[in-house]
C-alpha cells in the first residue's frame, strides 16, 4: 500500500510505492524493466551539436535515428529556449521550407519517424489525410484491432455491419460483448468506417 514501509532497493530510504518500490524505482522498473536503469541526461548543447553537424548535414537514404529524447509516442525531440518542439518539424522546414498551412505535418516516406527517423529525405509536408493514407501504407497506423482498447476483431465487425437493419442494436450488442453506441458508431460508419465502404 501507498506510504507504508520503504523502498527494498538498497540504500534507498524512499517510501513504497508498488511492487515493493518506492515511485522513482517503480517508474524506472515500468518503464525499462529495471529499476536500477541509470537514466543519461545530455545538455541541450550536445542535442544541437548532434542536430547540426549530424543531423542537418546527413544526405544518406537510410533512416538516421535520434539517440537522445522522444516523445511518448516515439518521436525525435529537442529543447530550444525551454520549449520542446518535435525535430522532424524543424528538419522538414530546413529541408523544404515552412509547410504550407499550419494544419500540415511533416511526413515520413520510410514510415519510422515514431521510431526516432531524422533522415531529412524522408520528410515532406502533407495534410493531415495524407499523412493517415501513409499509416495505412506504412502498417504505422493504430485502427482496427491495431488499437489497444479494441474489443472487437475485424471479422466480427464485419458481422455487425452485415446485421445492420436485421436485428436490433441492443441485441446485437448483447450478442458480441459491447454497448449499444458501439454498435451504433460502427452502423454510422464513425468507427471502423473502412469496413463499411469495404462492404458496400
Amino acid at each position: 500500500m501507498i506510504g507504508r514501509g520503504v523502498c527494498s532497493i538498497p540504500e534507498c530510504r524512499g517510501s513504497l510505492w508498488s511492487m515493493g518500490l518506492c515511485s522513482k524505482h517503480y517508474q524506472k522498473m515500468r518503464k525499462y524493466g529495471d529499476p536500477l536503469t541509470v537514466v543519461k541526461t545530455t545538455p541541450d548543447g550536445h542535442l544541437r551539436e548532434f542536430y547540426e553537424e549530424t543531423v542537418l548535414t546527413y544526405e544518406g537514404e537510410d533512416c538516421l535515428f535520434w539517440p537522445y529524447s522522444k516523445t511518448t509516442a516515439g518521436y525525435a525531440q529537442m529543447r530550444q529556449d525551454g520549449k520542446r518542439f518535435i525535430v522532424s518539424r524543424v528538419l522538414c522546414e530546413e529541408a523544404n521550407g515552412p509547410p504550407p498551412t499550419e494544419s500540415h505535418v511533416a511526413a515520413h516516406s520510410c514510415g519510422k519517424g515514431h521510431l526516432g527517423c531524422v533522415t531529412k529525405k524522408h520528410l515532406r509536408w502533407a495534410t493531415y489525410s495524407e499523412n493517415e493514407r501513409d499509416k495505412l501504407l506504412h502498417g504505422t497506423d493504430a485502427r482496427g484491432e491495431r488499437c489497444g482498447s479494441a474489443k472487437l476483431t475485424e471479422e466480427q465487425v464485419r458481422e455487425i455491419i452485415a446485421l445492420k437493419g436485421t436485428e436490433k442494436q441492443n441485441a446485437i450488442a448483447k450478442r458480441f460483448g459491447v454497448r449499444r453506441q458501439t454498435i451504433y458508431k460502427i452502423h454510422s460508419g464513425k468507427r471502423w468506417a473502412w469496413l463499411d465502404e469495404e462492404a458496400s
